[in-house]
């Protein structure tokens, strides 16, 4: 066994803020979609909501890219509680069910020691198993403005995706400014002292996806978009070494002009993958609109098609494979 991915869920009460996620069809249905995403991936729909995690535009989770790749290449999936309101009903790890406060009223994650030595913990006990890499996704619904914030306060001028074409960017930074404000810091301020910067800030995804790191000494893919990015930074920030790490990723998110992902990474100094995903002939408009900007990225859909690719897959065979899947959901759904 070469690769284990590990999806990590993750909930921040900052997805509740109207406007600032699509990750859910409304912002108080955010708080289930990490764990609709878990259970979508071992089962035909998910079992906590008796709905497809979608945007509310109603564009299906990238859970289904994530899925596609594993249906293909058959690798090893585990799931990880981070940090969230409810436990998804499949197999998992439990590392925490502490969510991310809104980190305008107070810091964010006052947990954040526990729940990095618990992760710690269980990274070790990985280095024991036959696996030469980590292949670790996320789901957590508010995450990128998380994301955002360490970045901030780690002294970068970095701009995080949105899961729209309509990045909230301005909303964000109002938001992160609020932050700030409380905690009476400025950008940079904190860039020598990370854990504070994920204590004020961040979220239990974060302090999951350290842990783990930190416990285990091999490769590590870091599956997602500008999430992962605040991820690296605090890993570089707390003297990691980066050449073991890869961020893999979508070219939706390369390509997103609203943000900042190539130009940040750069600056990190971490290696990138882009999963060439091409949704354009597409019989569904949901999965077109990936190509107009939605979603672009979650559920560790870059680094499962990396693992995909790696098996000897296309990318043009994984989308073949979302192709399917969403039209079993479409007449999953149509059927009475």
């Amino acid at each position: 066994m070469e690769s284990l991915f590990l999806l990590v869920l993750g909930n921040t009460e900052i997805s509740t803020v109207p406007g600032i996620s699509v990750a859910g069809a409304t912002p108080e249905l955010t708080k289930l979609t990490p764990v609709a995403d878990a259970e979508y991936l071992f089962h035909e729909k998910p079992l906590t909501i008796d709905v497809i995690p979608v945007t509310p535009e109603g564009h299906p989770t990238p859970a289904i890219i994530t899925k596609a790749a594993r249906e293909l290449a058959n690798f090893p999936v585990l799931v990880v509680r981070g940090g969230t309101y409810l436990a998804p009903l499949v197999p998992h790890v439990h590392v925490s069910d502490a969510i991310g406060r809104d980190f305008r009223k107070g810091p964010a994650l006052p947990e954040f020691g526990e729940i990095i030595k618990r992760a710690r913990l269980f990274g070790e006990e990985l280095n024991k198993l036959p696996v030469k890499e980590l292949v670790i996704g996320e789901s957590t619904p508010g995450g990128t403005t998380t994301a955002q914030a360490v970045l901030w306060a780690l002294g970068y001028d970095a701009k995080t995706s949105s899961a729209s074409p309509n990045n909230p960017q301005d909303l964000k930074e109002r938001v992160i400014g609020e932050a700030f404000e409380r905690a009476g810091i400025g950008k940079g301020q904190l860039k020598d002292n990370p854990l504070e910067a994920l204590r004020q800030f961040g979220d239990p995804m974060m302090a999951t996806v350290i842990g783990l790191a930190l416990g285990f000494r091999k490769s590590v893919v870091l599956a997602g978009g500008t999430q992962m990015l605040a991820v690296a930074a605090l890993l570089k920030a707390l003297g990691e070494d980066l050449n073991r790490f890869m961020i893999a990723t979508t070219k939706w998110v390369v390509n997103d002009r609203s943000a900042t992902f190539l130009e940040t990474a750069k600056e990190i100094g971490i290696i990138t993958y882009s999963a060439d995903l091409d949704f354009s002939k597409s019989e569904f408009e949901g999965l077109r609109d990936y190509e107009n900007g939605y979603v672009k990225e979650g559920v560790g859909a870059g680094g499962a098609t990396w693992l995909a690719v790696k098996a000897g897959f296309s990318p043009e065979e994984v989308s073949e494979k979302v192709e399917e899947l969403y039209r079993r959901l479409m007449e999953m759904k149509a059927s009475p």
